[in-house]
């Protein structure tokens, strides 16, 4: 078997500047309306929102070249796992996973020390896999519940939790009007309708315990923070939860970034996925995307 020739310093550099130049690109369509829209659609997948934002913007951007909308994304071998294989022929899409390398000195001794770069690998996305022959393909997502029922009752308790830990206290209380709740960055505490069924109380909560993580609007304008939290709630409620947000629309502010538009727009969205998964992570395992059994076997590549 002939071994791969070893790369000149020389050509790592042009591929490192590619991959650069491609990350780029991804990024500046968030710049966009419907780059945004895209992005916060794979960020809301079940199969897509534990990669980091950076490979969340390629995985955005390459599925627009290619007329698809990627669901759920995964190496060769993670899908073998699933009971599925790559079809023959599929084209992959490639992100970028940290390497880390043993540092040398000039003599090629080990300093001790090592350095990470990140490199591109193959991915595919479920469009790309057909169902092992004689396999029951592993299902990668939980059913949506309307945000009328009472389903999710029991995220309830690990939100209210999450909001003592940032040292807010959850009140229930009826309400009239058109608000479903607040939160009250002065007396620290998150009201919330007592009159709403338990589904929508989850969809309070998860908006206001993202103001209460400090998307105020003292930091970023009313305007600006509502998007924000708007997008935390979709993406948290889309993705982990599995509550049916399909008619609300994915919100947006243009010129987000007139002042450094780009880096404006990736500090947003970094924002909007940190948040998303402290959430996240709050009411776990309470709701799992992935059955429990095979989320072990899921590679995670960022």
């Amino acid at each position: 078997m002939s071994r791969s020739r070893k790369l000149s310093e020389k050509e790592r550099d042009e591929r490192r500047q590619a991959d650069r130049d491609r990350l780029e690109n991804a990024a500046r369509e968030l710049l966009s309306s419907e780059g945004w829209a895209r992005w916060v659609r794979v960020r809301s997948s079940v199969g897509l929102g534990r990669y980091s934002p950076r490979n969340q913007w390629l995985i955005a951007a390459e599925g627009a070249k290619r007329g698809i909308t990627p669901t759920f994304v995964a190496g060769f071998r993670a899908w073998l796992s699933l009971n599925r294989v790559v079809a023959k022929g599929s084209k992959a899409i490639y992100i970028l996973a940290p390497v880390s390398v043993k540092d040398r000195d000039e003599q090629g001794e080990e300093t001790g020390e090592k350095r990470t770069f990140f490199r591109s690998v193959p991915v595919f996305d479920v469009l790309m896999t057909e169902v092992l022959p004689g396999m029951e393909p592993v299902p990668l997502s939980a059913p949506r519940e309307p945000i009328s029922g009472e389903s999710h009752a029991h995220l309830l308790a690990p939100l209210e939790g999450l909001a003592g830990e940032l040292g807010y206290r959850v009140h229930y209380r009826q309400i009239d009007g058109p608000t479903g709740g607040w939160c009250d960055s002065q007396r620290r505490e998150i009201v919330v309708d007592e009159q709403l069924p338990a589904n929508a109380k989850v969809r309070v909560l998860v908006h206001e315990a993202a103001h209460a993580f400090g998307a105020g609007y003292t930091q970023y304008g009313r305007e600006r923070a509502e998007v924000l939290v708007d997008t935390v709630t979709y993406v948290v409620l889309a993705g982990q939860v599995g509550l049916d947000v399909g008619g609300e629309s994915i919100p947006y502010v243009a010129g987000w970034g007139e002042a450094g538009a780009l880096d404006a727009i990736r500090q947003y969205a970094e924002t909007i996925d940190l948040i998303a998964r402290r959430i996240e992570d709050a009411i776990a395992p309470a709701a799992v995307p992935v059955p429990a059994d095979r989320a072990s076997e899921l590679e995670r590549a960022t």
